[in-house]
């Protein structure tokens, strides 16, 4: 059993279900024993121990292409100098090396470049400080300087934690994780009168069947719009890179990864993605 599995097991024992965005931010974020907290997920399977792989590390052309739409973007906003160019979940530097390698074309738009990287992970930032020595780290997206910015996301929000609702006779209702003897599993709370944002109910099927699984990410859109707000005030733009349905839809997404394998989420919290 992980040690974080032992503390949620009390936690639950003594409080009640949490919600299933509660336990994925703590599995993946817990001062202590969260995953990104402790642990250096990116990498093909094999020596170096990775759980996932991502395309900056699969070929460095992904970054270069970045870097040259980048330089281009930089030079049709005026060429600010200085600029903010942000990257939020920068993993191990790479995508960013490899950015400001293939703007090395356009001499001043890397002199114009403060690097700025959204990380909470003190693991993670020992790998990006070894590949952009020259950056500063924040905990959040709201400390980013106050300069036109240019900000990168690769595969960043699909890794926030999500709520998800089931629908019921009597509403939605929250997905929760309860304690059992040394086990996690998943139940369903009280049904909620709004349990969604109204973005996401403009989104959903006029009709939906009873037992559909819909899926909401309030730290999705907390980010989204602190980063908006940012490059609104500022200028700027972002680009934002990630994999999913081009609609919206019911389902379930609940998933870990531990080796390259799908793995259970709930079987050993901070030890999985």
């Amino acid at each position: 059993m992980t040690p974080l599995k032992k503390r949620l097991l009390a936690e639950i024992a003594a409080n009640g279900p949490m919600r299933l965005a509660d336990y994925m931010q703590r599995a993946l974020t817990d001062s202590e024993h969260g995953y990104y907290m402790q642990r250096r997920p990116f990498g093909q399977s094999g020596a170096d121990g990775g759980d996932f792989i991502t395309a900056p590390e699969v070929s460095q052309m992904f970054g270069e292409l970045v870097g040259a739409w980048l330089a281009d973007l930089w030079q049709r906003m005026g060429q600010p100098a200085p600029f903010c160019l942000a990257e939020l979940g920068p993993g191990r530097g790479t995508l960013m090396a490899d950015i400001l390698r293939a703007a090395t074309v356009l001499p001043a738009f890397p002199e114009a470049a403060q690097v700025h990287f959204v990380e909470t992970s003190a693991a993670l930032r020992a790998s990006q400080k070894q590949a952009v020595p020259n950056a500063t780290w924040h905990d959040d997206i709201s400390t980013l300087p106050p300069l036109p910015t240019l900000m990168v996301a690769n595969e960043f929000f699909d890794a926030l934690p999500i709520q998800q609702y089931k629908k019921t006779p009597d509403g939605w209702a929250p997905i929760v994780v309860a304690a059992g003897d040394d086990t996690l599993s998943l139940s369903t709370g009280a049904a909620e009168t709004t349990p969604f944002s109204d973005a996401l109910t403009a989104c959903l099927p006029e009709k939906i069947a009873t037992g559909a699984i819909v899926e909401s990410a309030p730290a999705v859109e907390a980010a989204m719009q602190c980063a908006a707000q940012h490059i609104a005030a500022h200028g700027g733009a972002a680009l934002l890179i990630d994999y999913g349905h081009s609609e919206p839809a019911c389902g379930d997404s609940f998933q870990a990864m531990r080796g390259h394998s799908f793995v259970d989420p709930l079987a050993e919290p901070g030890l999985a993605d």
